[in-house]
């Protein structure tokens, strides 16, 4: 018998006709446990410190006090940043979905049948989402140049990996009914998906385009930290001159445009659902 056994023995359970049986035993103490030392390995590795925490989360409010009244007068140099933020976020989303149409078809098991193929595919999607959007930026602001454009392809590079991934999966769980038999009927594959697929998938799609568009422009808004333009650009030079007050009027208007952007993206999803 296993220590974990001894700790934590079986129970029994004794049936109606008088047989007895072991009832499963639950893993969750052993869970606990593994939790536990994993939080007090993370703790020890990064020199986490409550006491710290403690003594200068105070040190947030000071600053957010001074956030507060915003600077309203520095509203007119927020507009433009702002456009380039939505612009960029708006254009890279639409990218990155049209683009992985064709990549969540071709990782898709009931439709690519070559295992090679799938695996390769998915592996790539893999890789791009792991690439943090920062990075993304960072790279197109070497092959692009600063500006709005290295922002729109960072964009689009993670909408293209996080639709990706959820599509081919979504596809895979469609009824295939209608593909097969267009297929068996001579139309291509290609054919067979647009017209049996794609009307299953269509309304999710658009649901998770639409959310992701949402999270796009919170993502977008920090990419100016590496030159790739919109309203990261003047909130890091506002931060690094301690010049809260506009601080405090950039995080006011996204904030106001996040709000709106959500409130409309949420009415848009419950009608496709």
């Amino acid at each position: 018998m296993s220590v974990y056994d001894k700790i934590f023995p079986p129970k029994t359970i004794t049936l109606a006709n008088g047989k007895t049986v072991q009832r499963p035993r639950s893993r969750m103490p052993l869970i606990v446990l593994v939790l536990l030392a994993m939080s007090a390995l993370s703790v020890y590795i990064t020199g986490f410190d409550l006491t710290v925490l403690v003594t200068r989360i105070n040190q947030f409010f000071v600053i957010l006090g001074q956030m507060i009244p915003p600077d309203w007068s520095y509203m007119s140099q927020v507009w433009g940043p702002l456009f380039d933020t939505i612009k960029m976020s708006l254009l890279g989303s639409v990218i990155g979905s049209l683009l992985a149409v064709p990549f969540a078809m071709v990782a898709s098991t009931n439709i690519i049948h070559n295992n090679v193929v799938v695996s390769i595919v998915r592996l790539f999607l893999s890789i791009v989402r792991t690439l943090p959007t920062l990075v993304s930026a960072l790279i197109a602001t070497y092959i692009f140049g600063l500006g709005t454009l290295a922002g729109t392809t960072a964009i689009a590079v993670f909408t293209f990996a996080y639709i990706g991934k959820i599509l081919y999966e979504e596809i895979e769980t469609v009824d295939m009914g209608a593909f097969e038999a267009m297929e068996a009927m001579g139309a291509t594959k290609v054919r067979a998906f647009i017209s049996a697929i794609v009307p299953q998938v269509l309304p999710s799609y658009l649901s998770n385009c639409l959310f992701c568009f949402e999270g796009n422009v919170r993502y977008a808004s920090i990419l100016g930290y590496v030159g790739a333009g919109g309203l990261g650009l003047i909130l890091n030079e506002k931060i690094g001159w301690r010049e809260y007050p506009s601080v405090g009027m950039i995080l006011l208007a996204l904030f106001v445009t996040v709000f709106i952007i959500e409130s409309i993206s949420r009415a848009a999803r419950k009608r496709l659902v």
